[in-house]
C-alpha cells in the first residue's frame, strides 16, 4: 500500500490532475481544515467537481487539518518547531481519523492534499507518516518538476 501526498502550490488545476493521473491516484483526500483557496479550481466544490470529471474521487477529512490556532501562531512567529509540536499534539487525538484514512488508503490509491509544495513544511507529511505507521504503508510525496517552492522563514527561537 502506498500513501501519496501532494501540494498544489505552483500548479494549475490541469497540471495537478495530470500529476495525480500519472501516478495512478484514484482518490484525493483533502486534509485542509478549511478547503478554500484563492487559486482557481482548488476550493472544495470546484476541486471535487474537477476531480470527478477526471474519474477521480474526492473526500474532505477536516479532523486531519491543522487547527487554526496552530496556523495563526505560525503566521506570527514562523517557528516551525512550535508548529510541529502543536500539530502533532492535535494529531495524537485523531486516532479514529487516522484509522479511517488507513482504511481508505488500503481500498484505493489515495493522495493527501494540502497547499504547500514542499512536504517537509506541511502537516500532510505528519498525517502520512501516522497512517504509514498505523498500516505499514509506504509514503510517497508527489511533486511536479519546475515548480517554485515558497520556503517559509524559519525561526531559530527555541521550542
Amino acid at each position: 500500500m502506498k500513501i501519496f501526498t501532494i501540494g498544489y502550490e505552483g500548479l494549475d488545476v490541469h497540471s495537478f490532475i495530470a500529476l495525480l493521473l500519472e501516478n495512478d491516484v484514484q482518490k484525493v483526500v483533502d486534509i485542509r481544515e478549511l478547503p478554500l483557496s484563492r487559486k482557481p479550481g482548488f476550493s472544495k466544490r470546484a476541486l471535487a467537481q474537477r476531480l470527478t470529471d477526471s474519474g477521480l474521487e474526492y473526500e474532505h477529512m477536516v479532523r486531519l487539518g491543522c487547527p487554526k490556532h496552530v496556523r495563526d501562531r505560525y503566521k506570527i512567529d514562523g517557528n516551525w518547531q512550535q508548529y510541529t509540536k502543536g500539530f502533532l499534539r492535535h494529531l495524537s487525538n485523531q486516532t479514529e481519523a487516522i484509522e479511517e484514512l488507513a482504511a481508505i488508503a488500503s481500498d484505493s490509491s489515495c493522495a493527501l492534499l494540502c497547499f504547500e509544495t514542499d512536504y517537509r513544511f506541511c502537516h500532510r507529511s505528519f498525517v502520512a507518516d501516522a497512517v504509514g505507521c498505523h498500516s505499514g504503508g509506504e509514503v510517497r510525496h508527489l511533486a511536479a518538476r519546475n515548480v517554485k517552492i515558497a520556503r517559509p522563514v524559519l525561526s531559530l527561537q527555541p521550542a
